[in-house]
């Protein structure tokens, strides 16, 4: 995100993904919702596998890092309706496990859905050798 005053913001947060969108939630209030309500782009960073490699142990410009990486690029809108919040919810839960849930209608009210419909998106893979 960036501030009014071009000041980038940025926060870790749990996601889900379905079709072409991320899924976000938060609180209904903070910083982060002032510069989306007067700013809507976002670039989103996803990072995994983090595995240190190296060529030779005692050179330090031969370690490296293991991992893949996705960016995206959108526009935050948010999700008001009640049954659209719980789609959203059970897609961000679905990310992180297989468990059914039921929400309460105040969790549900109190909760600040994002959708993030994807523009451009890229991706990278770091630490494969290039003659693979």
């Amino acid at each position: 995100m960036t501030d009014v005053d071009g000041t980038p913001y940025t926060i870790p947060m749990n996601f889900g993904f379905s079709g072409n969108s991320f899924y976000l939630h938060s609180a209904q209030e903070g910083r982060s919702i002032s510069i989306l309500n007067k700013n809507p782009k976002v670039c989103i960073t996803l990072c995994s596998g983090h595995d240190l490699i190296f060529q030779h142990p005692d050179v330090a410009c031969s370690y490296s890092m293991r991992s893949k990486s996705v960016m995206a690029w959108g526009n935050v809108s948010f999700i008001d309706d009640f049954e659209s919040k719980v789609s959203a919810l059970n897609i961000i839960m679905a990310h992180y496990t297989d468990k059914a849930f039921k929400y309460g209608r105040p969790a549900v009210e109190n909760v600040k859905i994002w959708k993030i419909d994807i523009e451009e998106i890229s991706c990278k893979e770091f630490g494969i050798s290039y003659k693979k």
